[in-house]
């Protein structure tokens, strides 16, 4: 018997709905596991393209992902980079092509909130596995990422995107705790986002993290005091704010001193900044990072409107230090430099309008929940830009696609062109 084409999408979208809520659990876990939920994802897309298709050019932050990966697709077919190593790169940017596919199936809040718990579960997994770890209850084992130490207990991931997860997941657990109704709620939630803070700042040395975490912690108080001064009808001033970021910065020195582990990280990091000079830092971490950025710069203002093209940096980069001794990259580690450098100012324009968009739809969603989760994932990710390139790393990047639609999915102005297909059955 012939299916016709509403048959066809009544029998893909339940597979594509729990592929979607796993996702929430593989990404800090498994790539593996990813790319196959990923693969039942497309196939489920394809079924319902119409309606992906609509998500993608009327959803505003959908079509602004989009337009980043255009820029990105545009740029496989200039630039000396050979076709096939263009276009594994540009796959690694595919997790933007995927968010008008999850949105389609996350409009419902009850299927929004199990992605999101399966993503907080994954991360209370790792979180306890990095505990057993770091207090040798557990040792390490041949599964956990290969630089795992007691010293340093990343688990499923690399130290700097547990971290990172990790950071964005004591977020969560304290905009949960602000809406929990119950005292044992509220002592879960809590005890949540402290473990989770101590694993950031004492345990896992990922130094993006810290960072990620101060801004969060530092617009979680910004929000809700602000929140709370408005529910009274009073005004939030800058004083009032200047008092929040004085007394988290406060928080934050107090734990520099107090660990030695994040004292010592951050001392290291000053010292060989102060050390640095250009094409002569090969020999440490930050000096690395800093030759990568000095090289990248220079590539950049030879190429500044259309960049090298899509996975053109390798080349160019050992063109540009040639004869210096300076260790090679295909990765800026700085996803602001990476965009650019391959893409241009276009492809910096669309990178900074997506962040934007996010930003300025976000009060527009339905719970101060989802207006402060979204405005934070925002923050977390121009953050993590200036020292990684997470629309680049597979987790990274993943999550940021699958968390912006578990966020953005059910904005109202997007809502009316696919209702009805994303709400079926």
């Amino acid at each position: 018997m012939k299916l016709d084409a509403s048959a066809l999408q009544r029998f893909a979208l339940p597979p594509l709905r729990v592929s979607t809520i796993l996702l929430g659990f593989t990404v800090p876990i498994s790539t593996a596991l990813d790319n196959l939920l990923l693969a039942v994802v497309l196939l489920g897309a394809l079924f319902n393209i119409r309606a992906v298709w609509r998500i993608a050019t009327q959803h505003p932050v959908a079509r602004a992902a989009w337009l980043l990966f255009a820029v990105l697709l545009l740029a496989v077919f200039y630039g000396s980079t050979p076709l096939g190593k263009a276009t594994f790169i540009l796959s690694k940017y595919a997790d933007l092509f995927f968010v008008p596919a999850f949105m389609l199936v996350l409009q419902s809040e009850a299927i929004r909130r199990k992605a999101q718990y399966a993503f907080i579960a994954a991360m209370g997994l790792t979180l306890l596995l990095s505990f057993m770890v770091g207090l040798e209850v557990l040792p390490v084992q041949h599964w956990m990422d290969r630089l795992a130490t007691r010293q340093d207990p990343g688990i499923f991931h690399s130290r700097i995107t547990q971290s990172n997860m990790m950071a964005f997941v004591v977020f969560l657990a304290l905009l949960n705790l602000r809406d929990a109704s119950s005292r044992g709620a509220r002592m879960a939630w809590g005890l949540f986002a402290l473990l989770g803070s101590v694993n950031v700042l004492f345990m896992v040395q990922g130094r993006t993290g810290y960072m990620i975490l101060l801004v969060l912690l530092g617009w979680f108080a910004w929000a809700t005091l602000a929140r709370h001064q408005r529910k009274h009808g009073k005004a939030w001033d800058w004083r009032q704010g200047a008092v929040v970021v004085l007394v988290l910065l406060g928080l934050m020195a107090m734990a520099y001193q107090a660990s030695t582990r994040l004292h010592d990280r951050v001392s290291l990091v000053v010292a060989e900044y102060q050390a640095w000079q250009p094409n002569n830092g090969k020999y440490t971490s930050t000096g690395q990072r800093l030759d990568i950025y000095y090289n990248t710069l220079q590539i950049m203002r030879q190429h500044p409107v259309l960049g090298v093209g899509t996975g053109g940096l390798s080349a160019s980069f050992a063109q540009q230090t040639q004869g210096k001794d300076v260790m090679q990259t295909n990765n800026a580690h700085n996803e602001y430099l990476m965009i650019t450098v391959q893409t241009g100012m276009i492809g910096l324009v669309m990178l900074l309008y997506l962040f934007y968009t996010q930003w300025r739809f976000a009060p527009l969603l339905d719970t101060p929940f989802e207006q402060d989760a979204a405005q934070g994932l925002v923050l977390a990710y121009m953050v993590n830009s200036l020292f990684n390139s997470p629309l680049l790393d597979h987790a990274d990047g993943l999550f940021f696609a699958f968390m912006t639609a578990i966020l953005f999915a059910n904005l109202k102005p997007a809502l009316s062109p696919v209702e009805g297909v994303a709400r079926h059955g």
